[in-house]
């Protein structure tokens, strides 16, 4: 039998706390205020051994209309409700509203305790049970064993744990895979040892030594030491009340309400999508923007409701709507809330949260009602295709940790997607990267349609820079994986990659007839010039270009190399530099070494063209200047 969790709930005064004494032995009214008043004010916990070894966690919970945010605080993580109904009064406010909230928290097994049996005859007895039963036609506690009690005299007991343990059989587990959470009930100091904090791990295991996130203030604490029904233990599982011993932080640092989770798992938000349901018996609609408490796991905030579909929402129907907190609140997706009135405070509806970090959506868009849709109940495969849509690509960790199953589910979810095409994966050092299919079909379109339009426009460039093409489109991506991009893309046939360009993969820089022929002259320029060519300036004005043209035409000329830039403004044909470097290599060999000036005359030019074209050579490593003089590079000797 898993660890589980039972919490009590009903009407003031219907005996609760001395139900869980007479099963427990543990008075949980622990404040002298509740010892003078004679009710519960807040949550008491006590452990229930069960006749099978076992043992459970009793959370009791005040049923006094004043303190039901404290009820709700002790019921947002428990397994199994006894519904605690006294014979001798009967259903009562208290009793149906916490039983709506049980309804809207979607617990899911219960027994109804009917307590007080002794100041009650039999015939009364039996006319309070069958209100019970009417009472609760329709809800989850329809079917459920209603079990006669008497804390002073003992009866019923026995067959209340019997019952209990049956109930326990049927409950599901929790989720122990993955991040731990515990949403914070309780918050005290222990002498010598310091901060105490107790709550329901929802999620997860805890071990001494273990780091945490305190939420959502955000500061990282330690697990000094562990206890599970008031005993040491070296791990707290999922579905267990644990009391958390935590180093490093102080009581003022944390409240009810807070959450310790795994660093980095969880995000508190101002903002939250939500499924919202309005209790049939709310008295009034619930109009847009109206002010609400908002009661998830241990935790009270104020809030506006933005409906995203209608002005107002009737008694009984459900909506998707947003909540607008006023103070951050941590909570997951699926976590089950509830909302009550402002003033005076009742309970009126509540729901699933969908997404706990949600962006501001506009309102009376279709749109964004369908994408809460599949949040709300989607596949895992829906739920990764939408989230992987929202981005261009996401590590496999990103994936599990956004959405709501185990980090299996998501594995398996991603490599069916990848097998079918709907996702393609890239494996950048070593770590899996996954990207929606269609955002890469239409990436792969979009920059296919630039470069052939670049490409028409610039027919004589080798192709669009490759730092610009990074910075242009994935701006934000990392370089390693930007490469194995486009080492898919050449794979797939549709680029063509260099060290410095970007083309598609059928593209040649090419130049048009009319430009070839003004190709031929400026060649012709240059060959006639010689060791004394002209500026590129004179050329353009000799021959009439204009200055884009002129431009285009020099940086393929260039890129073909077909003309050598030797410093800013000076170019050499390509035949000139190849008779150049024959003649100072020859020169060489001969003499050993070689001048500016003696350059100059070899070459029959000026300094302005020789010391340039030397430098040229300088860098080409086919000579090395020593001093004035040049000698033949090591490689050419």
């Amino acid at each position: 039998m898993r660890p589980f969790v039972i919490g009590t709930a009903g009407h003031v005064d219907h005996g609760k706390t001395m139900l869980v004494k007479a099963l427990t032995g543990v008075d949980t009214d622990r404040l002298k205020e509740e010892k003078e008043r004679g009710i519960s004010i807040e949550l008491g916990f006590a452990p229930l051994k069960l006749p099978n070894g076992g043992t459970a966690a009793i959370i009791d919970v005040p049923g006094h209309e004043r303190f039901i945010k404290n009820m709700l605080a002790g019921v947002a993580g428990i397994d199994m409700v006894l519904l605690v109904i006294a014979a001798d009064e009967g259903v009562m406010p208290q009793t149906r509203e916490h039983l709506d909230i049980l309804r809207l928290l979607k617990v899911q097994h219960g027994i109804v305790v009917l307590t007080k049996i002794d100041l009650v005859d039999s015939e009364w007895l039996e006319l309070v049970e069958e209100e019970v039963r009417e009472f609760l036609q329709g809800s989850f506690l329809a079917d459920a064993p209603i079990i006669r009690v008497s804390a002073i005299t003992g009866e019923g007991l026995p067959r209340l744990l019997q019952a209990i343990e049956e109930v326990a059989t049927r409950l599901e587990e929790r989720p122990v895979f993955g991040p731990a959470r515990l949403p914070v009930d309780r918050v005290f100091s222990v002498t010598g040892f310091g901060t105490v904090v107790t709550g329901t791990l929802v999620q997860g295991e805890l071990v001494p030594g273990q780091e945490l996130e305190i939420l959502p203030s955000k500061k990282i604490t330690r697990v000094r030491n562990l206890q599970v029904h008031g005993r040491k233990v070296e791990r707290a599982k999922a579905g267990q009340r644990v009391a958390v011993n935590l180093a490093g932080v102080e009581v003022d640092e944390l409240e009810r309400g807070f959450v310790l989770a795994t660093p980095g798992f969880l995000t508190p938000s101002y903002r939250m999508d939500l499924s919202l349901y309005l209790l049939e018996g709310a008295a009034k609609p619930l109009q847009n923007r109206t002010r609400v408490r908002f009661h998830v796991g241990a935790k009270e905030a104020f809030g506006r409701v933005v409906l995203l579909d209608r002005e107002e929402l009737q008694p009984g129907e459900e909506a998707y709507a947003q909540i607008v907190l006023e103070e951050p609140v941590t909570a997951a997706a699926h976590d089950r809330y509830v909302i009550r009135t402002y003033s005076p405070a009742r309970t009126i509806g509540g729901g699933e949260i969908i997404d706990p970090v949600a962006p501001r959506h506009k309102r009376f868009r279709p749109e964004v009602i369908e994408q809460l849709k599949i949040k709300e109940k989607g596949s895992p495969a829906e739920l990764i295709t939408q989230f992987l849509a929202g981005r261009f690509a996401s590590a496999a960790d990103e994936v599990a940790k956004a959405l709501p199953f185990p980090e299996n589910t998501a594995a398996e979810t991603l490599a069916a997607l990848v097998a079918d095409g709907r996702v393609v994966k890239f494996t950048v050092e070593g770590k899996d990267h996954y990207l929606l299919g269609v955002v890469y079909q239409q990436k792969t379109e979009e920059i296919k349609n630039f470069l052939a339009d670049y490409h028409q426009r610039y027919p004589l460039r080798p192709g669009y820079n490759k730092e610009e093409f990074r910075s242009r489109f994935f701006p934000g991506l990392a370089p390693r994986f930007f490469q194995q991009l486009l080492q898919r893309w050449e794979e797939e046939g549709v680029l063509t990659v260099t060290e410095q360009y970007v083309a598609l993969a059928e593209f040649r820089a090419r130049p048009t007839p009319e430009q070839e022929e003004k190709i031929r002259k400026v060649e012709q320029e240059f060959l006639q010039g010689g060791f004394q060519p002209p500026d590129w300036p004179a050329v353009v004005a000799k021959l009439g270009f204009k200055e884009e043209e002129a431009r285009e035409i020099l940086h393929y000329l260039t890129a073909e190399g077909i003309l050598v830039k030797l410093s800013e403004d000076i170019y050499f044909h390509r035949e000139t530099v190849a008779l150049g470097i024959e003649k100072i290599k020859s020169f060489l060999r001969e003499r050993g070494e070689i001048l500016i000036a003696e350059a100059r005359d070899l070459l029959g030019t000026s300094r302005k063209y020789a010391l340039p074209f030397m430098e040229y050579l300088d860098r080409e490593k086919i000579t090395r200047r020593v001093g004035d003089k040049r000698i033949l590079g090591r490689e050419q000797k």
